[in-house]
């Protein structure tokens, strides 16, 4: 997003925080919820979402038009939230779609940390998407626009129903039935890095040859948060390609460590 935007959204993500504050777990889920359901009905009709953004008319208006369409059809709290969104200047219509979106992923995840889930959740997240990653017919069904949303609701559902927590099936559930142009992969990434900006901590993608215990993976979440400044969150791949050692990537950043990395480099230096 660009300058009026990201203001914007950064006002929008104060609004929502104070309205949280005073919600339940399972009010803050629920207006999650509706908020993606306002991102889809912002992604379905372009005109709405022209109008509810256009500098052009006065934000009482804006916010006037947005109410009259939802009041009675979402919760009081979603009608504010939306209210707000709408009544702030955005660079580009399709940035108010995706300031609703962030939102929900942001009141989900809300809703996770106050069960203690959070955690959990980043890890379900991961794991999902590498198990997507990692079967192309899977990848296929989830992703095949010419299949019903419901129906790919329903395959997530089914798959997992009492295997995961209840925010992250509702997280991917959302990313299979509306992908708003991403791959599954990419979404998934997109909401656990919003779930990591909760705690405001990185997420670390690390791969090993071997399973870290829970003492290793303390320590090697300890050495990154003081290198970065910042709490990490380890997503862990067991990788059989590697030789030994490990590769960290924070970002755009690769840390690498492994035994190949290190070959690599000798041979260079004996070329030398």
């Amino acid at each position: 997003m660009r300058g009026a935007s990201r203001a914007s959204l950064s006002a929008a993500k104060d609004r929502l925080a104070a309205a949280l504050a005073g919600a339940s777990s399972a009010q803050a889920a629920s207006l999650g919820g509706e908020l993606f359901a306002i991102t889809g009905l912002l992604d379905r009709e372009p005109a709405l979402r022209r109008n509810l953004s256009d500098p052009s008319i006065d934000a009482a208006a804006r916010s006037g038009l947005a109410g009259s369409l939802l009041s009675g059809r979402i919760s009081d709290a979603a009608v504010t939230q939306v209210s707000g969104l709408v009544a702030d200047r955005w660079s580009e219509p399709v940035d108010l779609a995706d300031a609703a979106e962030e939102l929900a992923v942001l009141a989900v995840c809300t809703a996770a940390d106050r069960e203690g889930q959070l955690d959990e959740v980043e890890d379900e997240l991961f794991r999902f998407g590498r198990i997507v990653g990692g079967n192309p017919g899977l990848r296929y069904a989830l992703s095949n626009m010419f299949v019903p949303a419901e129906a790919r609701r329903s395959l997530v559902t089914d798959l997992l129903t009492g295997k995961s927590s209840e925010p992250a099936l509702l997280l991917i559930s959302q990313a299979a039935s509306h992908p708003r142009g991403r791959s599954m992969d990419a979404s998934l990434e997109y909401y656990a890095h919003v779930a990591a900006a909760l705690r405001e901590r990185l997420v670390a993608e690390v791969h090993v040859c071997l399973p870290l215990s829970s003492e290793q993976r303390a320590r090697l979440a300890a050495l990154l948060a003081f290198a970065y400044g910042q709490d990490v969150h380890l997503n862990v791949v067991v990788d059989s390609e590697l030789v030994g050692g490990m590769t960290v990537r924070i970002g755009d950043e690769l840390i690498n460590g492994s035994v190949a990395s290190r070959l690599a480099e000798l041979r260079r230096d004996l070329a030398a």
